[in-house]
């Protein structure tokens, strides 16, 4: 048996330039990092003494003959993508819930093709892991999303990430001493609203309306290069990068109408009139987490202005997707 930990992410500025409709023409970069979040995928040899070939476990349960006849996308695109002809026992597990912004989706078919090779007795560099990821996403499956998700899942980390026009992908980690990263992270609220939404469908939208908000998102890449000065300025108090979030949001609403709904608007500007100097919401936006920027001591303030929301403390993590178990023999 093989288990893979893959984290989930944050990501802070920069994302709508990720799309490969964008940055083919005009380069991008977001600056993102993994979370104390993961999801984990046990993987294992199916013995030949069942009806069914492959067994899934998540949310569901399918016990198939056949790969093309599993109904989770992912499982399906990967398993068919990968040539999986013995049987396999695959169960999903996450920390938090799907569908949330947090790049959920991409954690698990990184976790997943991981695990897949392990139990080959293949060694999956990071970098590998997030091509193959993108792969199967983008073009296996045909899903309207990103390239940031992936790599942050694979590499882990606080990591600018650059999106080239030739399409090369360049992961260049965020040097900051230990208590920079933990002033920053102190700063930090998390919450859940609620709402689960398909990326995909809220992404399609965005996609249809790139070149026309190209000021927008040009704007957006251009907060990578802010948000890393302000915090490799030492010494200086990180009150600006939480207004350079607040503006990041003010663009990333522009994108489309689909970003926010006026429950999230709501929650927001509750927060901002709590103490909160900016935030966002995760993700493509529709619902899923909020996070938001404060100093600590306006922490609880904001909390009692958001009783509805489900509030999720974190740290910021550094492994990216590991192998937690490695039993390949194991049944």
């Amino acid at each position: 048996m093989i288990i893979t930990k893959t984290p989930f992410r944050i990501s802070f500025f920069g994302g709508g330039t990720d799309y490969p409709d964008w940055y083919l023409r005009h380069g991008g970069a977001v600056l993102a990092t993994s979370i104390d979040k993961y999801c984990y995928v046990s993987c294992r040899n199916l013995p030949p003494f069942f009806e069914h070939r492959h067994r899934i476990v998540y949310s569901k349960i399918e016990n198939v003959k056949v790969a093309s006849d599993i109904a989770h996308p992912a499982v399906r695109a990967v398993f068919e993508w990968m040539n999986v002809e013995g049987g396999l026992e695959v169960h999903h597990d996450g920390d938090l819930p799907a569908r949330s912004g947090l790049g959920s989706s991409s954690s698990f078919t990184v976790g997943l093709i991981h695990a897949i090779k392990a139990l080959r007795g293949q060694l999956a560099s990071q970098a590998q892991l997030a091509l193959d990821a993108i792969h199967v996403e983008q073009k296996v499956i045909g899903e309207n999303v990103g390239s940031q998700d992936q790599v942050t899942a694979a590499h882990g980390g606080f990591n600018q990430v650059r999106f080239d026009q030739s399409g090369e992908i360049v992961v260049t980690p965020v040097i900051l001493t230990r208590e920079r990263r933990q002033h920053l992270n102190d700063h930090m609220l998390l919450f859940f609203t609620g709402l689960t939404r398909l990326a995909s469908d809220i992404a399609a939208d965005q996609i249809r309306n790139l070149e026309s908000r190209r000021s927008e998102l040009q704007a957006m890449r251009d907060m990578v290069e802010g948000a890393q000065s302000i915090l490799h300025a030492e010494g200086r108090d990180l009150d600006a990068f939480g207004g350079l979030l607040h503006e990041a949001w003010s663009c990333k609403r522009r994108l489309s109408e689909t970003v926010s709904t006026p429950m999230i608007d709501q929650c927001y500007d509750a927060a901002r009139a709590a103490g909160a100097l900016g935030g966002k919401l995760l993700g493509a936006g529709g619902g899923g987490f909020l996070l938001l920027f404060a100093p600590p001591e306006r922490h609880r303030r904001i909390r009692e202005a958001l009783p509805g929301l489900v509030h999720v403390p974190f740290r910021f993590e550094s492994g990216g997707s590991s192998v937690a178990l490695y039993q390949p023999e194991g049944l």
